[in-house]
């Protein structure tokens, strides 16, 4: 059985895209909604470590309240298919492996999505981080390691720095090759400081470990200045324009 885990801060949108995919699943699962409408919790690393104390399923499904699960058959699937690789540590929708590469079956928007990434894939495939829109942990891996609430403390980056610390306890990071929609055109956190905030710490955190951190939101050197990489990427954008 799979725990299905999700912060909603918005029960028109929860309502309108994950439940009713999830209503018509083949196979019994665990819903646990953390309603933080009240803004309870100030970070998704407290709050889904507080949503998946008490799962129960063999894996946690951690997911934004604005996806949408493409069949009724996808929650036993994804069941199967990660009973079958023995050393997941964490499973996503959509990954990076490389500085150019994002894999995923996942689209933005409805209607005629744009896809999320370059490359689609057809068995699990091996990356460095997964993006947070969806992503599964064993429960047994996550009894032992929950997110970094201190290095976390907003609302990004859990699920990357996540997947840089199970690499490190010889466990692997999949992409699985399921569909569904990401109700986001996937770069708003790109605009916020506070995605920065936590970028520098989870930089400084693995430095040892990784001289490149690959996220789909970009790729980041640990031993360079976040405003220097900024600075860059903004000139290269111009002169691509150009």
């Amino acid at each position: 059985m799979i725990s299905v885990v999700c912060v909603s801060n918005d029960k028109t949108e929860i309502e309108k895209c994950l439940l009713p995919s999830l209503e018509s699943q083949s196979v019994k699962f665990e819903l646990i909604v953390i309603d933080n409408s009240s803004k309870k919790f100030e970070s998704a690393a407290r709050a889904l470590n507080y949503g998946a104390e008490g799962a129960r399923g063999k894996y946690i499904m951690f997911v934004h309240q604005d996806v949408l699960i493409s069949s009724r058959t996808w929650l036993e699937n994804v069941e199967r298919i990660l009973d079958g690789i023995r050393d997941v540590g964490i499973a996503g929708v959509a990954g990076k492996a490389s500085r150019n590469i994002i894999f995923t079956n996942i689209n933005h928007k409805e209607g005629s999505p744009p896809p999320a990434g370059k490359v689609e894939i057809n068995s699990p495939t091996i990356v460095q981080t997964v993006d947070e829109c969806l992503f599964l942990i064993p429960r047994r891996v996550f009894s032992n390691l929950q997110f970094d609430e201190e290095v976390c403390s907003d609302w990004h980056l859990y699920a990357v720095d996540y997947s840089l610390s199970v690499g490190q306890r010889e466990l692997s990071v999949y992409v699985l090759p399921f569909e569904g929609v990401h109700m986001s055109h996937g770069k708003s956190s790109l605009s916020t400081g506070g995605y920065y905030h936590t970028l520098r710490k989870v930089m400084r955190k693995h430095r040892d470990n990784y001289k490149h951190i690959y996220t789909t939101m970009g790729v980041w050197n640990t031993h360079q200045p976040v405003w220097l990489q900024r600075m860059v990427k903004r000139f290269n954008t111009l002169v691509n324009v150009i």
